[in-house]
């Protein structure tokens, strides 16, 4: 795609743009107008838009169409890019809000709404600090947008599919922020440089129904579920790899769907989740699960089916003259210099690992997903004057 030059910008105000996008009630996979809403204030600054709609099986079986943009402005070979998403989790029991998620109220100068902190906050005060910076003039090199409408759902027609589109068609981003609520306790204390990987596998022991009192006529399946459970939650994975935490592996239901009490099910179901460092792969784990399966396949003479869903391997941006200009902006904004951290769980950072580093910076996300999710107006002004920072110090060393 060819890249607009730089036009005459108006200064965005980045409370309002984020009260716009939340006011759309962009639940995944529904849009709901919000990405129209990033692409016409993207355009007035001068960006070339693309939209990249595509289509496949969603959550829940469904038929899932997601609506994600690239924009790009500028011909420089140096690009920075911010990676966001508009799709919100659904806000729960509506009566439990202290305002309506939808409706972006602010009160004693804090911003309500579903997506305020993940992550609408975080692409308001992104594009009013590109506007910042194009006010002084042409910056130094190109920047991009990569926004997707299917982070918090499968992630399956996201960020995933236009990277591979992105690739295909020899795009070059030199590095990447992500706009996800790094921060723990107060705004920039912590960036993350890196993510554990992450893998979903279910386990189903087919045996024989029958009475409880006749057990030899009928073949138990939840002894043999239960064994091997225990037996992979008892396994020690490694003891940690560099900058990350121990893999582990957390048993997260077992299901047998047997409501009478003298009946021996025909099946039991268990699945677990493993957050994993680079000391493992999801190729690995699998391989190893599946082993263990079969183990107690041979040993209980029941048939086991395993399936697995690998989200994606563990990455780590190695600390360098990125991640260094991203310290320094935060740190000559706020006067504290961000811990880089690998903990906590997946991103679309995943993703695009595979076209440059890449790193995530943003508000704090302790009211992310809950009720009253909620930023204040205050901490949102205070992340634009951050994110302009970032992109001076970024684009004045790629």
């Amino acid at each position: 795609m060819s890249a607009a030059s730089p036009a005459p910008s108006n200064v965005i105000d980045p409370v309002e743009l984020t009260r716009d996008l939340i006011r759309r009630p962009s639940v995944t996979p529904a849009d709901e107008g919000a990405m129209d809403v990033i692409e016409r204030v993207l355009t007035g600054l001068g960006f070339t838009c693309r939209r990249l709609a595509f289509e496949g099986p969603g959550g829940e079986g469904q038929h899932a169409r997601i609506e994600n943009l690239y924009a790009r402005l500028g011909n420089a070979s140096s690009n920075l890019c911010f990676a966001g998403h508009t799709d919100v989790v659904p806000t729960g029991n509506l009566t439990a809000w202290s305002a309506q998620p939808f409706e972006a109220e602010v009160i004693d100068g804090v911003l309500y709404g579903r997506g305020a902190v993940d992550m609408k906050g975080g692409i308001g005060a992104w594009i009013a600090a590109v506007s910042r910076v194009l006010t002084e003039g042409e910056p130094k090199g190109s920047l991009s947008f990569l926004i997707t409408g299917d982070e918090e759902g499968p992630a399956l027609h996201g960020t995933k599919r236009v990277v591979q589109t992105l690739m295909e068609e020899g795009e070059v981003i030199d590095a990447c922020v992500v706009g996800e609520p790094s921060s723990q306790q107060v705004l920039g204390d912590c960036i993350k440089i890196g993510r554990r990987g992450s893998l979903n596998t279910w386990i189903t022991v087919h045996g024989k129904q029958g009475h409880v009192a006749y057990p030899e006529r009928a073949a138990n399946p939840v002894p043999v579920l239960a064994r091997l459970m225990a037996r992979l939650a008892d396994h020690r994975l490694d003891e940690g790899y560099e900058a990350f935490q121990p893999s582990n592996l957390e048993l997260t239901t077992m299901d047998v769907g047997n409501t009478a009490t003298n009946l021996i099910p025909a099946e039991a179901t268990g699945r677990l989740n493993i957050r994993f460092n680079p000391a493992q792969t999801g190729e690995g784990l699998m391989t190893w699960l599946n082993q263990e399966a079969g183990q107690a396949q041979a040993d209980s003479g029941l048939r086991i089916d395993v399936e697995h869903l690998h989200s994606g391997d563990a990455f780590l941006t190695e600390p360098g003259p990125f991640v260094k200009a991203v310290q320094d902006a935060v740190e000559g904004v706020l006067g504290r210099r961000p811990e880089a951290s690998t903990t906590g769980g997946t991103s679309d950072a995943r993703f695009i690992r595979a076209l440059c580093p890449v790193l995530e910076l943003g508000l704090v996300g302790q009211t992310m997903h809950q009720i009253d999710e909620r930023v204040p107006v205050a901490e949102l002004e205070a992340l634009t004057g951050v994110y302009e920072a970032v992109i001076k110090r970024v684009l004045a060393r790629v």
